[in-house]
């Protein structure tokens, strides 16, 4: 696949714009990514001071990751190629006072057009959704100034996994629609160091997602054996 090429499946455009009205019902299909915000943010802070960085957040969806990095002082670009969750991300933005540059292009033109422009890229429960995650790797790689971090969450590719992420969120605990998820397109962590390693960039932490039934709630483990988020950093 060329930097040009688009990286995507009709059927997972049209499965998210079905639902872009829906994005900021925290109720609603999206509450989980309501839920787990707070816990990217804070592990995203816990590696960079956001404050006054140039960010890209690669999938932006409804804008929930990208208003919270706007909020605490970053210079936020989101991209996406579903426009009906653009045009919900543009609106709640204007209601919410933020400044965020809503673009409807993919990683890898933006990449062409604009290598080096960003100090953070972010790319969260988006890689398990397209047809090649090594090239949104190689994209955000580009895109990334020397020094820059990137930002990943997925879900891991093992029979936990298959139980938890899809059994347990889709068919029993409802968490999500059904067939949000193909198990096939999950991804090991080191699948993705490697994607990684073949652009240049270093592996430097990972974290596990876990949530917990009896409270219905997230919280950040050690164990990345289900949903995991992954550090990565252009070296100088």
């Amino acid at each position: 696949m060329t930097m040009t090429d688009p990286n995507v499946e009709a059927a997972e455009i049209e499965k998210f714009s079905a639902l872009a009205h829906r994005w900021w019902d925290e109720d609603g299909e999206f509450r989980p990514l309501h839920q787990i915000n707070p816990h990217r943010l804070q592990w995203i802070r816990d590696h960079v001071d956001l404050s006054g960085k140039s960010v890209l957040d690669i999938g932006c969806g409804g804008g929930i990751l990208a208003e919270s990095m706007a909020a605490v002082g970053a210079k936020v670009t989101g991209i996406d190629l579903a426009e009906a969750s653009l045009q919900v991300a543009r609106l709640h933005a204007l209601d919410a006072q933020l400044d965020i540059d809503y673009r409807l292009i993919s990683a890898e033109r933006l990449a062409a057009e604009e290598p080096g422009r960003f100090d953070v890229v972010t790319c969260m429960e988006m890689l398990e959704h397209v047809p090649d995650p090594a090239s949104i790797i190689q994209a955000s790689a580009t895109l990334v100034r020397p020094g820059g971090w990137i930002f990943v969450s997925t879900i891991n590719r093992n029979i936990k996994a298959y139980l938890y992420a899809i059994v347990g969120a889709e068919y029993i605990l409802r968490l999500l629609p059904k067939g949000t998820h193909d198990f096939a397109k999950f991804l090991r962590p080191s699948e993705i160091s490697v994607m990684g390693r073949r652009c240049g960039l270093e592996t430097v932490d990972i974290a596990g997602l876990e949530f917990q039934p009896l409270t219905q709630r997230f919280r950040i483990t050690s164990d990345p054996s289900v949903n995991y988020l992954l550090s990565l950093r252009r070296p100088l």
